[in-house]
């Protein structure tokens, strides 16, 4: 399993949103789970997928 691990820009530009909403969204324990990889925060493809298609779920 070597899959690239997403930054937050990539997120940003996949989901289409400003970076500061990530920021934000993070901070309130809302959107997809990140992974602190040092001081880095990072985000696994598959997890971002299955976040995405839970929002359709209301």
């Amino acid at each position: 399993m070597s899959t690239k691990l997403w930054s937050i820009h990539d997120l940003a530009e996949f989901l289409g949103v400003p970076v500061n909403t990530l920021y934000q969204w993070r901070s309130k324990g809302y959107g997809p789970q990140g992974r602190r990889i040092g001081k880095y925060v990072r985000y696994r493809p598959e997890d971002v997928e299955t976040w995405v298609e839970q929002q359709g779920e209301c």
